[in-house]
């Protein structure tokens, strides 16, 4: 993976502003370590950060290569899964090749099916291609918004980059946040509505759209999108063909000319991917497959059960191990290292995000990179096969099923505030948005019709939200990480599974346990769902509310502008009884007050100018 930055201005860019655009690209160097790269001219500017994966010494960029006397220029973060087909094809239809790496495939597919090339390219980017002749800019982000593109339009000139950061660079972008702003931090948060970056000057590219920039417009539409169809595969076929797309996916996202190796929870997600890894190197002889894995120090000893973390994972990491001969390593994170990732987090993120959920990904990772480059993870198994609890209640029709603290969002705030963002219409009209763009199947049931819109806006919503995490956590230590049950041949044919092949045996995920029969031992294919781990550790707690409590008295803390000091020191005084998440499954208890301290330390850190 790496990081883009850059601009267009049909006004002129002066050779002067190479220092912005270096300010730009170097703001993403986690993002790309092994090298820089700039373009320029008249019209644009490009900025790449590399992260070599494939091809690693001949793929620099910005890439200009020229095809039938015109000439194209790309910037590219992201990685082709089956790039040598598409390269094949190419060069059967004319095109010629200096590298091995996927960044020339994807502009030479541009250069021959021009914005059509996206329909040919399976795997995760963002990416920007100059067409010198036409002197135009292409924009595109993948098909479930994998890797991250933003934008914004500014004095005569439309700025992009992989992260908001790069965007903050432009003197003319300011951190401003508005009412809408504030309403997606408070009333959505962590999450965020497809397109918004929380900014009021900048935007983000939806998943599976693309843009155009030309001298006289800009246009941008939606190239992908799921079909509603009626399912017609019987039982046995859907099983085997779940089977067969999962394998396929796995196994075209271990192409790399690095060492590659999966996160291993010992859960079914991730064990299936293990599974599938271990078995393809095995038989082809190469290396064994390194897996690892996350835990908190003393979690052994304070570890309790819930609804959402029914059961330890270490016993079943170590059966998955010691089954497929991996190369197992658990990496323990202390609670002091816990609480301190939590300002860095904010920065690799750009915005307040899952408290210690993210910190301790973000520290994982960083251990993960010195053993491999690449790493598979098993985020989007429970939004295709639906398999979160909010599948199985009626109530979770209504509203966003992972935001169930309104009430104690909005009591949080000042009542001038209150008043102002009321956070209930805002909630619900984002919700009703994402519920009319729905793809429906005409003859559906009500029943049916309504459990489809849910798994819709979860594809939207919590799926993004973990893939957003995924992304800047392992890309803030430079590490690059996939996502096979993101792959979309395999989410288009889920979509249109019924519910009762899902639910397969009243099981949650029952189909996918069920397509996993035989590759897994019975003990992970039967195991109930355990979420990403969070610590029990009382000690965290402490480290915590000493955060909060200085933040309580410091007369320059930010988040009070916003939040009742009154209504915070209440928060804190019963904090232990905030037993409903703020966010998702875990979000409760040390994690709010971790989570409102991010807010309060993104306001100061980014500047933030609050305008009401």
């Amino acid at each position: 993976m790496c990081g883009i930055a850059g601009w267009i201005n049909y006004e002129n860019v002066q050779a002067s502003e190479l220092t912005q655009l270096k300010e730009m690209t170097d703001s993403l160097y986690r993002r790309g370590m092994d090298g820089e790269g700039f373009y320029m001219n008249k019209d644009i500017a490009f900025g790449h950060r590399r992260l070599a994966i494939i091809d690693v010494e001949n793929g620099a960029q910005p890439m200009t290569v020229e095809y039938q006397e015109a000439k194209f220029t790309i910037i590219y973060n992201g990685e082709l899964y089956h790039m040598q087909e598409v390269r094949n094809y190419l060069i059967e239809q004319g095109h010629a090749f200096q590298t091995t790496c996927d960044t020339e495939v994807v502009v030479h597919a541009y250069a021959h099916w021009g914005a059509d090339c996206l329909d040919h390219l399976n795997g995760i980017f963002a990416f920007a291609i100059w067409d010198e002749e036409k002197r135009e800019v292409f924009l595109a982000r993948d098909r479930l918004g994998v890797k991250p593109l933003f934008y914004a339009e500014k004095s005569n000139a439309f700025y992009f980059a992989s992260e908001i950061k790069a965007l903050l660079k432009v003197p003319t972008i300011r951190p401003i946040v508005d009412q809408e702003g504030l309403s997606e931090i408070f009333g959505l948060g962590p999450s965020r509505t497809p397109g918004h970056a929380v900014f009021k000057q900048i935007q983000e590219l939806e998943a599976g759209h693309a843009m155009l920039i030309k001298p006289s417009s800009v246009e941008k539409w939606r190239y992908w999108q799921v079909k509603s169809e009626p399912h017609h595969d019987s039982l046995e076929e859907t099983i085997e063909k779940v089977r067969e797309l999962f394998i396929n996916a796995v196994e075209g996202q271990l192409v790399s000319d690095v060492p590659v190796g999966t996160f291993l929870s010992g859960g079914l997600d991730s064990s299936a991917i293990t599974a599938v890894a271990a078995n393809y190197l095995q038989d082809r002889e190469q290396t064994t497959l390194k897996t690892f894995s996350i835990d908190y120090q003393g979690n052994e000893e304070y570890f309790q059960t819930s609804t959402f973390q029914p059961n330890n994972d270490r016993d079943f990491k170590a059966l998955i191990s010691e089954k497929y001969e991996t190369k197992h390593k658990d990496f323990f994170i202390d609670e002091q290292t816990l609480a301190t990732y939590l300002q860095e987090s904010v920065h690799v993120r750009d915005v307040p995000g899952m408290a210690d959920i993210d910190s301790s990904l973000l520290w994982f990772c960083e251990q993960v990179k010195d053993e491999v480059s690449v790493g598979l993870s098993g985020e989007c198994a429970d939004e295709i096969f639906g398999g979160y609890p909010w599948f199985q209640a009626e109530e979770s029709y209504s509203n966003f099923p992972w935001i169930r603290s309104l009430e104690r969002r909005n009591a949080l705030l000042r009542p001038e505030w209150r008043k102002k963002l009321q956070l209930d219409k805002y909630i619900q009209k984002r919700f009703q948005d994402t519920i009319a763009d729905t793809p429906l199947l005409e003859g559906e049931s009500e029943q049916d019709e309504r459990r489809r819109q849910l798994f819709y806006v979860n594809m939207q919503w919590f799926m993004a939200q973990l893939l957003e995490r995924k992304d800047r956590m392992s890309m803030g230590a430079t590490l690059e990480v996939r996502v096979p049950f993101a792959d979309h041949y395999l989410v288009e044919y889920l979509w249109n599974v019924p519910w009762e092949m899902k639910q397969l045996d009243g099981e949650e995920k029952g189909l996918l346990r069920k397509s996993m029969e035989g590759l897994l031992p019975d003990e992970i294919v039967h195991r109930k769902k355990s979420p990403y781990p969070k610590t029990f550790q009382p000690l965290y707690e402490k480290l915590v509310r000493v955060k909060a409590e200085k933040m309580l008295v410091d007369p320059e803390a930010r988040i009070f502008e916003i939040v009742s000091k009154e209504a915070f020191r209440n928060l804190m005084d019963h904090e232990s009884t905030f037993e409903t998440p703020w966010y998702g499954q875990l979000m409760a208890g040390p994690q709010l007050l971790a989570h409102l301290w991010q807010i309060d330390y993104w306001m100061r850190a980014y500047h933030i100018e609050v305008e009401g």
